[in-house]
């Protein structure tokens, strides 16, 4: 029976020497990859009571909707500034190398909603951390952050300290 890092790519000294890049695409690129992803992260929820579901442009979108649609939850858009049509919330964040603007539309979380936050992977922790800030900003409560990969070696699990995080596999390095 294979793992879902058994379908991850490995792509060493990229994008400077050092780093494995862990690519997430392999896993979407085969059928059995995807169905054990959306499996494997579903399986996190079990037993978890909550109302929402949300995902983070643009591979959270890709993980996320599939479990939304099976546990038939709603599933709300975090966005890059801009993209969205109607009124938004938006969260600024700092990346390596400078700043980000996240948003969600106004009314896509009512007070009391509790929120699960999905994304395909977390390094420092900064784009969920925003994303985390603007629910809240919204009266919604995150009870989960879960990711299909976690590169521990970046720390990002100790930025989202207060939440609940949970990943499918996890990477010491970097």
């Amino acid at each position: 029976m294979k793992k879902v890092e058994d379908y991850v790519v490995n792509i060493p000294d990229f994008p400077e020497p050092g780093i494995i890049f862990r690519d997430v695409t392999s896993v979407l690129q085969d059928a059995d990859g995807l169905q054990l992803a959306i499996d494997e992260l579903q399986k996190k929820l079990e037993g978890l009571e909550f109302d929402v579901i949300a995902g983070t442009e643009s591979r959270g979108f890709i993980f996320g909707m599939p479990i939304a649609y099976n546990l038939h939850k709603p599933f709300v858009l975090v966005r890059k500034k801009g993209k969205l049509p109607r009124e938004t919330v938006s969260m600024d964040y700092e990346l390596e190398y400078g700043s980000a603007t996240i948003e969600m539309h106004k009314d896509s979380i009512k007070p009391g909603q509790k929120v699960v936050l999905i994304d395909d992977l977390i390094a420092t922790g900064g784009t969920i951390e925003a994303a985390a800030k603007l629910v809240e900003s919204l009266g919604g409560e995150v009870v989960k952050v879960l990711f299909l990969i976690e590169l521990a070696g970046l720390n990002g699990r100790q930025k989202l300290a207060q939440y609940d995080v949970d990943s499918v596999v996890c990477y010491e390095g970097k």
